[in-house]
């Protein structure tokens, strides 16, 4: 018997020229309950998949859009879906989450996962009603924005169906491009470049059958708690000033990172924080589908517009790229929106090139640290890939250094390829753990250990064996919310998140479940993550941050510096593996490999 929340089977879709064929993949209560969906499920479907060494960029590579058990119900900030693919950026395993209403309508075409793999001969899109799956030429599209080919597609096939779609970067191969619906972004990783190899501009779901819960009536009640919590203090923050709240504060503690990681704290922040901003240019306040918290902060763009605004797009095309003029950051975010590429990769990459010019290393002394205009210049040469400048960015920091090389690989922001979100590893020494190991490379939402260090009840400047267990701890409680999936805004809102969870999930399911199996449910997924990734030839010296991180004081001002010695990250890294139950390489142990189920 099928439990609550699932429908049991994932639909596998080939795209074979001019057609797509659709097959199920029967997903029995073993693998669901192993994995749960999202991240989870998506690993595991991978695992199954892809075949070992596959370029992410053929068509042999899947493409998985997972769902998850808690979707369609009234439970708030559900609507969300992963997107998992092998990474063209890293090489290496790679997911990304996000809220809309397509999550709803994907799951509710009867899958707990769609995925994709084959070629199309021309650019179509991927439509999926029910068990039913075809092709669609759709050349007019090309090189549109994502936001200008969902209205067209919405015109031509109709209000029902929901659409993931990519930009002009997706089409044109750029390793970090993203996929894009209803204005939000699976951005990390390159998964629209995925989609775009495929010679597919978009994905169309609509829903077509409903899904049961176990428990209506304690569903429900939940729904109405949840909602009520996450009205309180723990999301308050989100509520009134959005993410963009946290700029001050990192500045404030030297951990914004500046110019390429070579300061923590940047003298324009003031006039880009969300403080100022909410005064001078603050126009609404928006929410993702099924949400009751509403983060999303809407501002007003210089000429007219509108744009939404994050910490991190603004910390990587701001501060990073040492831009301090709010209407440049707004234009240069727009860009990103409109290309269709992750503004963490771009605003690393093009970082890490302001530099190289610094250096004499690359021929292009118009792309200078602070240049507003010469942000855009290259936001744009990326997007077309440019011949020569903009086709080097467009392969991401690490690709870019091993061909200019000169040593310049050490100052590339960069972990596994993935380059660094807002976060100085020196001064947050917890999180710098995170960033090392973490499967994704550097990520900061499947490994928020800066939590910890931001706590105060940790010296953030001194890692140690402290600092590994809350590594771990929130790279579990990761796992489990990205699986199942909720909002990590919610994160504060639980007491005892695991029983918590617990309780949710088996309202909906029907099942027995406990927070500790949950806990167990975590690291199966986290060692999955590590499987697949050894398996594409991962090993223990991918486990680290860039050169320039290590060793090297960073200034605090007052005579006060910070270091993070390669000893130390290196024993903080042996307590990980050893805390993960992982052998001296970082490897799943062979007695361990039958807990992760990728026999059925």
């Amino acid at each position: 018997m099928t439990p609550g929340g699932y429908f049991g089977r994932a639909l596998l879709v080939e795209v074979e020229g001019q057609v797509a064929h659709g097959s199920a993949i029967d997903l029995d209560q073993r693998v669901l309950r192993s994995y749960l969906g999202g991240v989870g499920l998506g690993t595991w479907l991978l695992h199954r998949l892809a075949p070992a060494g596959v370029d992410p960029l053929a068509p042999a590579a899947p493409l998985a859009f997972v769902f998850s058990p808690l979707v369609g119900t009234p439970l708030t900030t559900s609507a969300k879906f992963a997107v998992v693919a092998k990474s063209p950026l890293t090489g290496l395993l790679t997911d990304a989450l996000a809220s809309s209403r397509f999550a709803i309508a994907g799951k509710l075409t009867g899958h707990d996962a769609i995925v994709l793999r084959g070629r199309a001969d021309v650019l179509s899109v991927v439509l999926v009603d029910g068990a039913a799956a075809r092709l669609e030429p759709a050349p007019d599209l090309a090189g549109l924005p994502a936001a200008e080919a969902e209205a067209r597609l919405r015109a031509r096939f109709g209000r029902g169906w929901n659409t993931a779609a990519i930009g002009p970067a997706g089409e044109r191969g750029v390793r970090y491009a993203t996929l894009s619906h209803d204005g939000r972004h699976a951005g990390r990783g390159g998964l629209g470049a995925v989609l775009g190899a495929k010679n597919v501009k978009a994905v169309l779901v609509r829903a077509a059958t409903r899904v049961a819960v176990a428990d209506q009536t304690s569903v429900l009640a939940a729904a109405r708690d949840l909602r009520d919590r996450s009205f309180g203090p723990a999301t308050a923050k989100y509520r009134e000033l959005g993410t963009l709240a946290n700029l001050l504060a990192f500045n404030a503690v030297s951990t914004l990172p500046t110019r390429n990681f070579t300061a923590a704290t940047f003298e324009g922040a003031p006039k880009l924080a969300a403080e100022e901003l909410h005064e001078l240019r603050g126009v609404a306040r928006n929410s993702c589908a099924s949400c009751s918290i509403g983060c999303e902060h809407i501002y007003s763009r210089k000429g007219g517009g509108r744009q939404r605004m994050e910490y991190e797009n603004v910390f990587a095309l701001g501060p990073l790229c040492g831009v301090s003029d709010p209407d440049d950051v707004f234009a240069a975010s727009a860009r990103c929106d409109e290309l269709g590429i992750d503004t963490i990769s771009a605003g690393g990459t093009i970082a890490w090139a302001m530099e190289c010019v610094e250096r004499g290393l690359l021929d292009a002394p118009w792309l200078r640290f602070g240049d507003g205009p010469a942000l855009l210049r290259a936001l744009d040469l990326i997007g077309t890939v440019e011949p020569g400048l903009g086709e080097l960015l467009a392969q991401g920091s690490r690709r870019a250094a091993e061909v200019v090389g000169r040593g310049s690989i050490d100052f590339a922001p960069q972990v596994k390829g993935l380059e660094l979100p807002g976060y100085e590893p020196r001064t947050l020494q917890s999180m710098a753990l995170g960033l090392a190991v973490n499967a994704r490379g550097a990520d900061h939402n499947r490994s928020g250990a800066y939590e910890a260090d931001l706590s105060g009840e940790l010296d953030r400047l001194a890692g140690g064996a402290a600092h590994v267990a809350a590594a771990i701890g929130t790279e579990d409680r990761a796992a489990v919310m990205d699986s199942m999936i909720l909002c990590k805004f919610l994160r504060g809102v639980f007491t005892e998140p695991f029983d918590e969870w617990a309780a949710l999930l088996a309202a909906v399911t029907g099942w027995d479940v406990t927070g500790e199996e949950l806990r167990d449910t975590a690291r199966r997924i986290v060692r999955a993550k590590r499987a697949f990734n050894v398996r594409e030839g991962a090993t223990a010296a991918d486990d680290r941050l860039p050169a320039r991180l290590l060793d090297t004081p960073l200034a605090l001002g007052s005579g006060r510096t910070a270091t993070l010695t390669a000893d130390r990250l290196q024993a903080m890294i042996a307590g990980y593996y050893a805390g993960r139950g992982l052998d001296e390489a970082g490897r799943v142990r062979p007695e361990d490999l039958p807990d992760l189920v990728l026999d059925g």
